[in-house]
C-alpha cells in the first residue's frame, strides 16, 4: 500500500526538519527566519512530490530546495532592509558585558565560526556542507547543482583561505 502525499511530508519533516532548520540557519543567521525557509521548502516539496524522481536521495533534494530558499531570501530587499536594521542593534548590543565564563567557553568555536563565515560564499558553502554535514561530493554536486571538479576545486580553495585567515589571526593574536 503506497503512502500518501500527507504520510510522506509527515515523515519527511521529522526526519529532516531539525538538520534543515540548523542549515537554513547558517544562510540566514536568524532561527525564526531559518524556520520560515524550512516551512517553505516543506510547502514546496509538498507540492512538487509528484515530480520527484528518486534520481537523488530525499535529503539532497530537500537540502537544495532549502538552500535555494535562502539565497533566495538573502538576495531580497526584505532581508536587506531588515539586516542594515539589526547590524546597527547589534552594534549596540556587543557594547553590553557578558561573563567571564561564556567567553572563555565559546570564544575557540566561534572565532572559527567566524572565520568561516568570513570566507565567500562559495567556498563558505562546499565547506559547512562537506565538513559539517558530512555530505559527500557527489552528494553535495546534486544540492549545489555543480560539477564534482568545481566542489573540490572550491573545497581546496576554501580550505587554504581558511588556513591563511587562521595564520593571521594568530599573528594579530601573537
Amino acid at each position: 500500500m503506497e503512502s500518501s502525499k500527507e504520510e510522506i511530508l509527515e515523515e519527511v519533516m521529522g526526519k529532516h526538519g531539525g538538520e534543515l532548520v540548523r542549515l537554513a540557519f547558517n544562510y540566514v543567521k536568524d532561527n525564526e527566519t531559518a524556520k520560515d525557509m524550512v516551512q517553505n521548502t516543506f510547502i514546496k516539496c509538498y507540492e512538487n512530490l509528484d515530480n520527484f524522481r528518486s534520481d537523488s536521495a530525499m535529503k539532497t533534494w530537500l537540502y537544495r530546495i532549502t538552500i535555494n530558499q535562502c539565497k533566495d531570501y538573502l538576495r531580497s530587499w526584505h532581508y536587506r532592509k531588515v539586516h542594515a536594521r539589526s547590524l546597527v542593534g547589534s552594534a549596540f548590543n556587543s557594547l553590553l558585558p557578558s561573563t567571564e565564563d561564556e567567553v572563555i567557553k565559546e570564544s575557540e568555536q566561534e572565532e572559527m565560526k567566524k572565520l568561516i563565515f568570513s570566507l565567500p560564499p562559495k567556498y563558505r558553502e562546499v565547506i559547512f556542507l562537506f565538513y559539517y554535514k558530512s555530505f559527500s561530493l557527489g552528494e553535495i554536486s546534486e544540492i549545489t547543482d555543480l560539477k564534482i571538479n568545481t566542489i573540490k576545486t572550491r573545497l581546496s580553495r576554501g580550505r587554504q583561505k581558511l588556513k591563511n585567515l587562521m595564520e593571521e589571526a594568530t599573528i594579530y593574536e601573537g
